[in-house]
């Protein structure tokens, strides 16, 4: 029987473990859509689960990776044809059904989406859920109402990989985009990806946050949470939109009614975990065409399914910028 390799995430005697191993398909979990896998990603989720450092995993053993992309090799579903492209993320990809990766992965149906025409596979993970992410907070933010002439938005965390394809695709679509960042040594990189600003956290006195400071955003996609979440709600305009897509900071949350009453403001959830399917097939396609990056190579890294260690630790020391892409097929 033929084998291909995966990086399998392990709990050995309560200490999580991964390691390289091969594997056949007879191992893998139960799904209709047997793929080639050609590109995986790396985010935040995927560090915390390979390295142990988060209650990410919730099965043992299980192939990693919350992203995945190549061809169908068969597919008991109707939907799907040998010789399709996909993309398979989010869902319980990763964390409780084997991941991308691996050079094989087998996913349920309901779970894959049709790459779209105008997408590479390289570029489908080079966006993967953080994109995907990015993508859904911009399209909630816009069904809030907020349009290029309402005025700037801020993303914060904007070195990571959702805050630089959040300020990509924003400066595409004619926002004035204000990058937050804790790192002054990567203002070029910011202004590169399209932010007219670069904003440094050390300048915020988040030691006195009023209930409600001086209207500067239309809009913000926060990626930390905590005392920025709070000083971002203080600080949005009239009617403006607020995405929470992360907690890299905090997940803690301290502010008052005040801007939801006073200035309507509307705070947006972004789960790209449950997003349903044609919400999801919709922010894939929008990806691919109106709001696709302009400088998806100026943020990627691109390693092989040996050369994730390194990539895992610098993600969870916030020492990583951009997107990495894991190279898996030819």
């Amino acid at each position: 029987m033929a084998t291909f390799k995966a990086l399998r995430i392990f709990n050995q005697d309560g200490k999580i473990l991964s390691r390289l191993v091969e594997m056949s398909l007879d191992e893998l979990d139960a799904g209709e859509v047997v793929i080639k896998t050609a590109y995986s990603s790396i985010n935040y989720k995927d560090a915390l689960a390979a390295s142990g450092a988060g209650k990410v995993i919730r099965r043992f053993p299980c192939v990693g990776g919350i992203d995945g992309c190549g061809t169908v090799v068969s597919s008991t579903d109707t939907r799907f044809k040998a010789g399709d492209a996909v993309i398979a993320t989010s869902y319980d990809i990763g964390v409780a059904h084997d991941g991308g990766y691996a050079e094989t992965m087998r996913i349920p149906a309901d779970w894959v989406v049709p790459l779209p025409k105008s997408m590479s596979l390289f570029d489908a993970m080079a966006l993967g859920t953080a994109g995907y992410t990015a993508g859904l907070a911009v399209v909630r933010m816009e069904h809030a109402g907020l349009k290029p002439a309402n005025g700037p938005v801020i993303v914060t965390g904007a070195t990571g990989g959702v805050g630089s394809v959040a300020i990509d695709i924003l400066a595409g679509a004619g926002y004035h985009v204000v990058a937050l960042t804790g790192k002054e040594t990567e203002s070029d990189y910011l202004l590169g990806l399209g932010a007219k600003e670069v904003l440094l956290r050390s300048s915020l006195d988040l030691a006195k946050i009023k209930p409600l400071d001086k209207a500067n955003w239309a809009g913000a996609v926060d990626n930390l949470g905590g005392e920025v979440l709070s000083w971002l709600a203080s600080t949005m305009q009239v009617g403006g939109t607020l995405a929470c897509i992360g907690l890299a900071a905090s997940h803690t949350f301290n502010t008052t009614v005040m801007p939801f009453i006073l200035r309507g403001v509307s705070l947006l959830g972004v789960d790209s975990v449950n997003t349903p399917m044609d919400v999801r097939r919709r922010v894939w396609e929008r990806l691919a065409s109106d709001l696709k990056p302009r400088h998806l190579q100026a943020m990627v890294t691109t390693v092989g399914l040996d050369g994730m260690g390194p990539v895992f630790e610098k993600i969870l020391k916030a020492q990583f910028r951009g997107r990495a892409v894991v190279k898996i097929g030819d």
